[in-house]
């Protein structure tokens, strides 16, 4: 890590993480929040005190999850430490997943996708948040971007795990129908979830998945969720074309796809990894220690590829940092399809003008999982 102090410069030869045997020596605030929204209340748990003007993370589960189960292994890695000094989290539940919930009377209408997108600005409001960074997997990731999508002003990055961005298709619908006359809804969460290969060969973490989804969800609220997010519509994000007004997101975003399990449980060194070096092309946290990554690219055989443009200033130092990434000029993310299974980053950022012409300079990161 590098400190920058007058015209001393200090250099650490290792990186600052926490012993997951050691107590952090910061206390984390934590605070649960039921948010009314016309759609019912949501479930919020807000961990540490907001900064300034500083994005909070905003996470969203997946089906058959809450925030706990989703996010814990996560949030608790070693790596994690350092970003949790400098961001607040907001961990949000859909409604009646989180722990304890009580379940939904009979006539009760689950939200739609879309009117679950449309409650995240209450709860921005609720905490006093001007702008988040999203987090969101499966279920969460759609959300997520269907938020970003309709209030691009309150969203200033995203990090999509396996997102899904259409509809449901018939051939989808018919093999949801024929599984749901044989096989039980905790099973068919799983297959949402997880690979065929995972869960033929890794019957420990099935069966602990398995057993939280039985035991400990309420099983008539899932239900509800898992019937919300099979009717979602498509997103409908198209990519920009020059003198076009296309759909499309308008901030930075991660993607990342595995094909045999979720990434958080699978590779969460890594993928903290990733997610600093987002954050800091985003022009926060400068000096991140950035060490995992490059010993998988050497040594695990995985590949980190960085195509970079020439950074000012401005995104190296938090303390001049440009704030034009938040107005009208910032620029527009770009999803690249991967069929490959392999996690992918593609985030165009750093707009800049020369001559009165805008120029996106990409930066693409890619690891695989």
């Amino acid at each position: 890590q590098l400190f920058e102090m007058d015209d001393i410069q200090v250099v650490e030869s290792k990186p600052l993480l926490v012993d997951r045997d050691l107590t952090v020596c910061f206390s984390v605030k934590r605070q649960e929040h039921d948010v009314e929204t016309p759609h019912g209340r949501i479930h919020c748990t807000m961990k540490g005190v907001p900064k300034g003007d500083r994005p909070v993370i905003l996470t969203f589960h997946d089906i058959g999850l809450n925030h706990k189960t989703c996010w814990n292994t996560l949030f608790d890695h070693e790596d994690m430490a350092e970003i949790m000094q400098h961001f607040a989290v907001c961990h949000v539940d859909a409604p009646g997943q989180h722990e304890g919930a009580n379940t939904f009377s009979t006539g009760y209408e689950y939200p739609s996708m879309d009117q679950l997108a449309e409650a995240l600005p209450l709860v921005l409001k609720h905490f006093g948040l001007k702008s988040v960074i999203g987090m969101g997997m499966g279920a969460g990731a759609y959300i997520l971007t269907r938020f970003a999508l309709d209030y691009p002003n309150m969203v200033e990055g995203l990090v999509l795990i396996n997102i899904n961005p259409c509809a449901e298709g018939w051939m989808d619908w018919a093999a949801h129908k024929i599984s749901g006359w044989t096989h039980a809804e905790p099973d068919m969460i799983i297959t949402h979830l997880f690979g065929k290969e995972e869960i033929h060969h890794n019957h420990h973490l099935i069966a602990t998945y398995r057993h939280h989804v039985i035991n400990d969800m309420n099983q008539f609220n899932l239900h509800l969720f898992v019937k919300s997010y099979e009717s979602r519509r498509d997103l409908e994000i198209e990519r920009p074309v020059p003198g076009s007004h296309a759909r499309t997101l308008k901030c930075p975003s991660l993607l990342v796809v595995g094909d045999s399990s979720p990434a958080v449980e699978a590779v969460p060194g890594k993928l903290t990894e990733a997610f600093k070096y987002f954050i800091q092309g985003m022009g926060y946290m400068p000096a991140a220690s950035m060490t995992r990554l490059v010993r998988s690219r050497t040594a695990s055989g995985s590949s980190v590829t960085s195509f970079e443009g020439n950074r000012s200033r401005s995104h190296t130092s938090e303390g001049n940092r440009s704030r034009s990434h938040t107005n009208e000029g910032r620029s527009r993310s770009h999803t690249a399809e991967n069929p490959h299974g392999r996690s992918h980053t593609d985030s165009a950022m750093d707009t800049t003008a020369n001559n009165n012409v805008d120029q996106a300079v990409t930066k693409s990161t890619e690891v695989s999982c």
